[in-house]
């Protein structure tokens, strides 16, 4: 398949609902410029991918801080000397792996990522592969009549939720943060407005929306449950299989993600950087 260009930068779209691949970039000496056309294709395809960038974790921050403000995530440890870098680790042993449900990352926090950025250490020989799905396709395909329910209302989001819980326990027993392991929760727009692009996206979650702003939790179950199996349909999504050194840099804000739990038996290392955001409106 040919290769598409942003101006300098080529990419190639990976699938139908999101998702792109950037070639003939080395992110060791990325220039502003180039950073920028970057973006808008990040912008454009919600999450992208680059191959064959084995960056030590402070080339890793210092190419991520060109396209926002590395935070340290709560809950989990970073590294020594780069504590915006956390490691993702499923060891051989472990059966749950960490955020394995679909989900946008800490929606939970008063101002959630802007982006989050997972580069592949260590892989299994098969498996492992990790999903994303468009929130803004998930918005666009619902009728007009549940658009107009939906805009304007709020969801409880909470770092307490079962789902999302029982996929870190594994990593708080050796690289909890021992004043972060509080529940968190906060009330964010149902549908919110992407603050550069202008466009709606869907933005409830299975991992941490509990129930919507007046309705008790069984109120909300029925139509929470419908959003949840609507939002990850196949034709909004695309599918990464990693190789070491592997980049995967995916808009929090417009897209969800699904790490695939297929691997038991091997162990699999990622380091993730996460974007300071904004408060969602």
């Amino acid at each position: 398949m040919p290769h598409r260009e942003e101006n300098s930068v080529q990419f190639e779209r990976v699938a139908g609902g999101c998702g792109a691949e950037i070639s003939g970039v080395d992110l060791r000496n990325l220039d502003q410029a180039t950073a920028d056309e970057i973006r808008k294709v990040f912008l454009d395809t919600g999450v992208i991918f680059f191959r064959d960038q084995n960056l030590s974790p402070q080339e890793f921050l210092d190419f991520s801080a060109k396209f926002g403000k590395p935070v340290e995530y709560p809950f989990v440890k970073g590294l020594d000397g780069c504590p915006e870098v956390i490691q993702i680790l499923k060891k051989e042993n472990e059966k749950v792996n960490f955020g394995g449900v679909w989900h946008s990352d800490t929606t939970y926090l008063d101002e959630p990522p802007m982006g989050s950025i997972l580069l592949a250490r260590e892989l299994p020989p098969y498996g492992g592969d990790t999903m994303w799905a468009n929130q803004y396709a998930a918005y666009d395909s619902l009728s007009e009549g549940l658009k107009k329910t939906l805009d304007g209302m709020r969801c409880l989001q909470s770092s307490a939720k079962a789902d999302a819980s029982n996929t870190r326990e594994d990593r708080l027993k050796d690289s909890a943060k021992s004043a972060d392991t509080k529940d968190y929760a906060v009330w964010h727009p149902v549908v919110r407005t992407h603050p550069e692009t202008g466009r709606k996206a869907l933005y409830v979650n299975v991992a941490h929306t509990t129930k919507f702003e007046g309705w008790t939790e069984e109120e909300s179950a029925p139509l929470l449950q419908y959003l949840f199996q609507h939002q990850i349909k196949p034709e909004f999504t695309c599918r990464l299989r990693w190789k070491p050194g592997t980049i995967a840099f995916w808009d929090n804000r417009c897209v969800q993600h699904y790490p695939i739990n297929d691997y038991y038996g091997y162990k699999r290392l990622m380091h993730r950087i996460t974007l300071a955001g904004d408060v969602p409106k």
